[in-house]
């Protein structure tokens, strides 16, 4: 019973999740620490540490390190199974898509709003990581789109990062509305 809410705990961080281990890093505290009570926020930020220092991406090490702490090796596989699973099969499907779809302007606009929600996420989850332990720097790899990044995509991060900060807004309504917005921008 375990290892099947371990899987299906990471499967919804993997599912719900879009921008990447720093994006994610807020939709696995909220179901590590809040929704499961695995954790406490000082384990969290230890693991997160342990995880940034190892090589592989952030959210699939710790996955495999929060998996571990539940239920030993089977359970870092069966974590990191469940945080990969969804990324591979959107991927498969989202290559054909974009690649179908990518020359319409609805397309384009979605994207420029969700790559500013992405880095909202990646602002907050910075932001929580320097105030819980004092830190002043992440290394963030940014997209390479914000070569077109504009006052409008300002704006937008801007909004986001005051919602996830001072409101209780999901970050995956965040990023469907700042796709919405950025057609509408865009």
């Amino acid at each position: 019973m375990l290892l099947l809410q371990i899987f299906l705990s990471f499967f919804k961080i993997g599912i719900i999740s879009f921008g990447g281990g720093y994006a994610m890093i807020p939709l696995i505290e909220r179901e590590i620490i809040e929704v499961q009570g695995w954790l406490t926020s000082t384990e969290f930020l230890d693991i997160i540490a342990v995880a940034e220092m190892t090589p592989g991406p952030i959210a699939i090490n710790s996955a495999t390190y929060i998996g571990y702490t539940k239920a030993n090796v089977l359970g870092s596989a069966v974590a990191t199974f469940g945080v990969v699973l969804p990324s591979f099969m959107a991927m498969v499907i989202l290559a054909y898509l974009i690649n179908k779809t990518k020359h319409l302007p609805h397309v384009k606009g979605a994207l420029r709003g969700i790559v500013s929600g992405v880095i909202a996420l990646i602002g907050f989850a910075t932001f929580r990581m320097a105030v819980g332990t004092g830190l002043a720097t992440v290394d963030l790899d940014l997209p390479s789109v914000l070569v077109s990044f504009n006052i409008y995509n300002i704006v937008i991060c801007i909004g986001a990062f005051f919602l996830l900060h001072y409101t209780k807004f999901h970050p995956v309504l965040l990023l469907i509305s700042f796709g919405i917005l950025g057609i509408i921008v865009f």
